[in-house]
């Protein structure tokens, strides 16, 4: 799914249209590489806009939201310069070079004296060279979200007082300034597949708007650009201009193609190659920045998410390692003390024959009265018979402390590897700081992280709000509550207080993943509650990416917490099982 130039003229296309003329009215940096702008329009019935734009060099988006993100306490120093000089501002243009995936916002403001200034604001969404750069009318850079010296590109400086200018695009054409005998020049001669020879020669066009212009032209996509007939290359031009106009004209349909369920490719143009097939389905948006929220918003929480988690990552899978050796290497122990029986019984029979014994003698060969059968005794030939037996059961007494503690220690090992790989899957599943120091604190508890001197904040700034995490919530199709734990606290909470006896509790068989508990309040569960409920287990599990995963499910009052194990350690004996499918995708979320 490519965030291509077409979708980016879709979206200046409505800029365009809410934001012509109006002034900037708030700037809010989010992230180190995302700002929120808010402008009060001009537009009848639309009192003001939100624009979320971001640099990220994984998920570089810009698109109009009504959604709020909580920002810092102290702004920013490129936000406190945005502020300094646009807020106020008013917004003369908005528009995109040709085909690029860059959008430039043209803003007249007052500075300090009291004169007209002209500055512009760049948002280029470029993959990892993303980036916010602010240029005045001289197009000096005054700033940008990102600095980046020659050291780190030697194509391209953005540094304050640098020249503003957009590196070369690999030599592509602009698709606007499309005509039938460039586009023959630049396409014919190409012994590679046609979809490759269109997208890697134009700016702006994804592989998915490749293959859609070759569908409609009735031209395999995967056919060499070299082996087009006339015909066919007439009827790719063609679709490819009808395309280019549309785009010209703003003629967009902005839809997402879902195959099986699961989106698979989103465009501003419709996409007819995903039309009529059993497997899929093609979803219209009203316009692109729904399309883009909708897709977007929660793939770009889950990144951030990831970003702020790695500290956390870093020490749950060291400790994770860690125990995981100590368990090896305890079992590998524990697999040696099985000698001990050997060495009891070699101690009893030269008890019993040890007048056959010989002085020293290496080895004594005697019957084994429990079997009938002889066995050969390795003897120390400096000892005599009942010194050697003394040996042996040492040997045996010894070995049978080293199991006792061993089995202890196992079990204890065990519970803290268990426990770390449910930890694993919670940062997974994590969604909002919240989740984030819920896991921390967590951990300090169990201690796996050393506690801060006397830090009651658990990390926090001062000033900062506490954040809270609550379990997710999910309504089934005939009513029920259905809750899911975020972390092995919640977890616990979600089976020993919040559900009553009767109510059902789910999980994952034999991996990690979340308590899962379906509410009751008495009445009698459909089978298909139980089946949702099944689904948002197999989903919030280790297992989610099978697909189909086993799950059992009994009701909480036969779920059991044996004392002193770690949060979200449960056991049960007697349960029903089920075969889940992870998709959660009909059941209904309560933010």
């Amino acid at each position: 799914m490519a965030f291509d130039g077409i979708t980016i003229a879709n979206i200046v296309r409505d800029l365009q249209h809410d934001l012509d003329g109006g002034r900037i009215y708030k700037i809010a940096q989010t992230e180190s590489d995302e700002l929120f702008v808010t402008v009060k329009t001009n537009v009848e019935n639309i009192r003001q806009r939100k624009i979320f734009m971001s640099a990220d060099a994984s998920l570089p988006l810009i698109y109009m939201t009504e959604t709020n993100k909580q920002a810092p306490m102290t702004a920013p120093g490129f936000c406190m310069l945005l502020r300094k000089h646009i807020q106020n501002g008013r917004l003369l243009s908005i528009t995109q070079p040709g085909l690029e995936r860059i959008v430039r916002m043209e803003i007249e403001h007052m500075d300090e004296m009291g004169d007209m200034r002209h500055k512009t604001l760049l948002i280029e969404l470029m993959g990892k060279y993303s980036n916010i750069i602010f240029i005045d009318e001289d197009n000096k850079i005054i700033d940008a979200i990102k600095h980046i010296p020659a050291s780190v590109s030697s194509i391209r400086e953005v540094l304050p007082g640098r020249d503003y200018f957009v590196p070369e695009t690999q030599n592509k054409k602009n698709p606007l300034d499309l005509n039938q005998t460039d586009f023959a020049v630049t396409i014919r001669g190409k012994g590679m597949p046609l979809f490759k020879a269109i997208y890697g020669s134009y700016t702006g066009i994804s592989p998915i708007i490749s293959q859609e212009i070759c569908y409609r032209a009735g031209v395999d996509s995967d056919k060499s650009a070299a082996a087009l007939s006339d015909n066919e290359f007439e009827a790719v031009y063609n679709s490819f201009a009808g395309i280019m106009d549309d785009v010209k004209n703003g003629n967009f349909k902005p839809c997402i193609a879902y195959v099986n369920g699961s989106p698979k490719e989103y465009a501003a143009i419709e996409l007819t190659l995903f039309s009529g097939a059993n497997d899929s389905e093609v979803k219209f948006f009203d316009n692109i920045s729904e399309l883009l929220e909708s897709y977007y918003a929660e793939k770009n929480a889950v990144t951030r998410i990831r970003q702020k988690s790695v500290d956390l990552r870093k020490i749950v899978s060291n400790a994770l390692e860690r125990n995981s050796k100590k368990l090896d290497q305890q079992l590998a122990q524990m697999k040696d003390t099985q000698k001990r029986d050997k060495y009891r019984l070699y101690g009893e029979l030269l008890n019993v024959y040890g007048y056959n014994v010989e002085p020293k003698a290496k080895s004594v060969t005697v019957n084994d009265y429990n079997t009938g059968n002889d066995i050969t005794i390795p003897l120390d030939p400096t000892l005599t018979a009942s010194q050697n037996a003394k040996k042996f059961y040492d040997r045996y007494t010894k070995l049978k402390r080293t199991a006792e503690a061993l089995e202890d220690q196992i079990e204890e090992t065990r519970q803290a590897v268990s426990y770390l790989e449910s930890a694993n899957h919670n940062l997974n599943i994590a969604r909002q700081e919240g989740d984030l120091a819920a896991i921390r604190e967590e951990l300090v508890m169990a201690g796996f992280i050393k506690k801060k001197g006397n830090d009651k904040n658990n990390g926090r700034g001062k000033g900062q709000a506490k954040v809270t995490s609550k379990p997710f919530h999910y309504i089934s199709s005939d009513g029920f509550d259905i809750y899911v734990g975020k972390n092995n606290n919640q977890n616990d909470e979600l089976t020993f207080k919040v559900a009553n006896g009767g109510d059902w509790w789910f999980h994952a068989k034999g991996c990690p993943g979340s308590h899962v508990v379906l509410i009751t309040k008495g009445q009698e569960v459909p089978d298909r509650a139980f089946e949702e409920a099944g689904s948002l287990a197999a989903y919030y599990s280790k297992a989610e990416s099978q697909g189909k995963v086993e799950i059992d499910y009994l009701q909480r009052k036969n779920v059991k917490k044996p004392g002193g194990a770690k949060p979200g350690f449960v056991v049960y004996y007697t349960n029903y099982s089920m075969i889940a499918v992870a998709d959660i995708s009909n059941l209904k979320k309560v933010e």
